[in-house]
């Protein structure tokens, strides 16, 4: 059974959770299999941990002991996911949940939501390409972004999704960082989205507009503040998405966002720390059951228990199973539900007990420097930042002689050797010359805030300081 479930887990995807022969690993350097690598790679991609592994084992030999699942019985399952996720964060019981085979594909669900809007289309409003996942730019277009769906459909990337198409979906991406790779305050943000909204009644175009809640490097732009002021401005001429994607996020946030009509889109293989790929999209009331048809495209990435049972057009998806994103999800939701039952003292005194143990061991004495998630001088957006985005640290690395992204993605795949795994680079350190600097991320997950809650303040130090001397250690080694 152990090898049937990490089988299935890398199926059902596209081409990312594929594991190559001669490492037995996804092109993140990670598997859907307990490890023993020092990971503190949340940002990019998770191992299962193994007591979730365990758990997907007895799930497994529950319903689909041979790896085969009935349509009807994925739909169950899947029915049963939707009231624990809604149990977990206190989301009303009317709020609409849609699965995905990832977060890329989560992109579909927001223009499906808005595809009748407006006689024109969709003005995809997109914050910070650079910090959200690289195929969004073609899903945010209604393009399909691999070579093959999660239904084994061979698809040309960049080609339009039959429904969406180049002449249904135009997408604007404003810049979440300026040129030398500072963040810009949530007001920039917020008037640069407000005049891309002003473009779009001429071209017959429905703003759908994108917030960012825990970019790649921890950004949230724009503050609530901006975006009621854009809503009171706009009222229904838009429709927000929230891309919180790394889940990084309490559930107060989540319900205030879908307070406000926004779609709030989450994986389970970030933060919540289940294996690569998965998608959860929570749709507010009014706006599920305002939707229209899906676009016939969707069929070709979808299947029908994936919708809500009474979502107009579902019943053209494939009636199948898959039984990979179920196993994968079920990974994920076992972790959200072990941490969300952790007091928020206790989940804040292991996030801050991190925090420190990466200032004192790698900041403080090697040339590696935080990147702010957070606009440079704004103080009160500092002091506010919420305690759940210190669960992730950018490292900026270019004090290691200069050193480049290309030497940081060489480092990355270099710190295997050493037992650890960190988070991808990212483009937000600029260098004199005008090259990308250096940068690797560091972040917790749910199952490690979950596993560490039972040691005392002097053991949780001592075991954050020694992986991060660990890390320190490994990262001189390579650079």
């Amino acid at each position: 059974m152990r090898g049937l479930a990490a089988d299935l887990m890398t199926r059902g995807g596209d081409a990312r959770i594929v594991l190559k022969p001669e490492t037995a690993l996804n092109r993140y350097f990670s598997a859907p299999r307990p490890s023993n690598v020092l990971a503190y790679a949340s940002s990019t991609a998770n191992d299962i941990s193994a007591a979730a592994f365990e758990h997907v084992e007895r799930k497994l030999a529950e319903i689909a002991p041979r790896g085969e699942l009935a349509a009807d019985a994925y739909a169950a399952e899947l029915e049963r996911m939707r009231a624990r996720i809604r149990r977990a964060y206190s989301v009303p019981d009317d709020t609409a949940i849609v699965f995905a085979p990832s977060g890329t594909d989560l992109e579909y669900v927001a223009l499906a939501c808005v595809s009748d809007k407006a006689p024109g289309g969709t003005h995809n409003v997109l914050l910070g390409a650079d910090e959200v996942g690289s195929g969004c730019i073609h899903s945010a277009f209604g393009r399909y972004f691999a070579e093959k769906t999660a239904l084994g459909i061979q698809t040309t990337p960049g080609a339009p999704v039959p429904g969406f198409g180049d002449t249904h979906v135009e997408m604007i991406d404003i810049p979440v960082r300026d040129e030398s790779g500072r963040a810009r305050p949530s007001a920039q943000i917020a008037a640069a989205i407000s005049e891309a909204i002003a473009h779009a009644p001429a071209a017959g175009r429905h703003p759908l507009v994108h917030v960012v809640h825990g970019s790649k490097t921890g950004l949230i732009l724009p503050s609530l503040a901006d975006i009621d002021r854009l809503r009171e401005q706009h009222g229904e001429a838009l429709t927000l998405v929230v891309d919180a994607c790394q889940a990084r996020i309490t559930s107060p946030a989540i319900a205030d966002y879908l307070a406000r009509g926004a779609i709030v889109c989450l994986t389970g293989s970030k933060f919540m720390g289940g294996p690569p790929f998965s998608g959860i999209a929570l749709v507010p009331k009014p706006l599920a059951q305002a939707a229209p048809a899906l676009p016939e495209g969707l069929a070709t990435i979808f299947r029908r228990a994936e919708w809500p049972a009474a979502w107009p057009g579902a019943d053209r998806l494939p009636h199948s199973a898959n039984v990979g994103l179920l196993l994968r999800l079920e990974a994920s939701i076992f972790e959200l539900e072990r941490f969300q039952a952790l007091l928020l003292e206790e989940v804040t005194r292991i996030i801050l007990a991190f925090h420190r143990a990466v200032r004192t061991e790698i900041i403080e004495p090697t040339p590696a420097r935080r990147v702010a998630p957070y606009p440079p001088g704004e103080k009160e957006t500092a002091d506010n930042h919420p305690v759940e985005m210190r669960t992730l640290s950018t490292l900026d690395l270019s004090g290691f002689g200069g050193a480049t992204l290309d030497d940081a993605q060489r480092w990355h795949r270099d710190l295997l050797a050493h037992g650890i795994r960190l988070g991808q680079p990212v483009k937000c350190v600029k260098l004199p010359d005008g090259r990308w600097g250096a940068t690797l991320r560091i972040g917790l997950s749910m199952p490690m805030v979950t596993e560490r809650a039972t040691l005392d303040d002097a053991r949780l130090e001592h075991a954050f300081a020694t992986d991060m001397k660990r890390v320190a250690a490994a990262l001189a080694a390579v650079a």
